[in-house]
């Protein structure tokens, strides 16, 4: 426990530094999730076929290839292809866009539990497709899908670290692997690392509980 301790005390910048990177990995990733993920939902329930069916196409491919292998296509690949992409990018837009795929899903099944009659209804009123899906159903299963956006958003955050080894960014896991191979102190390191990452899940688990509170709709 003391060499625990004492790795944790002489390295503490360094983890910090590797905290930092994998917080603001994460909220960028979010945010390209939350703005992707609600578009690709749009496209799930829109009225067109073809639309319907564009949506299940980016549902079908990033949910189904494995995040390692996106990461190498978004920064190798583009690289290659003459792209000069940079890592911090390449691991944003890869997660963020494979974790879309999740948010969308999640997205679209709290769509199907907003009642017919309140879309009927604002129909009625006026409204067109696009404003009741933007007024009226989304805000709406937003609330409904707190829970399992919750539950996708821990995960991302684990899956965060892949980002760190595949493209060598300076996050959480970087940091310890470099203390690792200096101080030989692997499993002091790594555990300082996973404390990290819990700390990140578990504000991630509080946030979602007060949300939930607040503003979930239990059906």
């Amino acid at each position: 426990m003391s060499s625990w301790l004492e790795l944790l005390t002489d390295n503490f910048d360094a983890l910090a530094s590797g905290f930092w990177v994998t917080l603001r990995l994460v909220v960028g990733a979010f945010l390209v999730a939350a703005v992707v993920g609600t578009l690709v939902a749009a496209l799930r329930i829109a009225p067109s076929k073809w639309l319907q069916r564009l949506g299940g196409v980016y549902v079908e491919t990033f949910r189904n290839i494995p995040l390692l292998v996106l990461l190498i296509i978004a920064y190798s690949g583009l690289r290659r292809a003459g792209v000069p992409i940079g890592t911090w990018t390449a691991g944003i837009a890869a997660l963020g866009l494979y974790t879309a795929a999740y948010v969308a899903e999640v997205l679209r099944s709290g769509v199907f539990a907003v009642s017919r009659g309140q879309v009927e209804a604002a129909l009625s009123l006026g409204f067109d497709q696009r404003q009741t899906l933007r007024r009226i159903v989304l805000p709406q299963a937003v609330r409904t899908v707190i829970s399992p956006l919750g539950s996708i958003t821990i995960a991302m955050i684990k899956n965060s670290a892949i980002v760190g080894a595949a493209l060598a960014v300076n996050d959480l896991l970087k940091e310890a692997r470099i203390i690792a191979s200096r101080t030989f102190e692997t499993e002091a390191a790594f555990v300082c690392a996973a404390i990290g990452y819990l700390l990140l899940t578990i504000a991630a688990t509080i946030a979602v509980r007060l949300l939930e509170q607040r503003y979930a709709i239990r059906r």
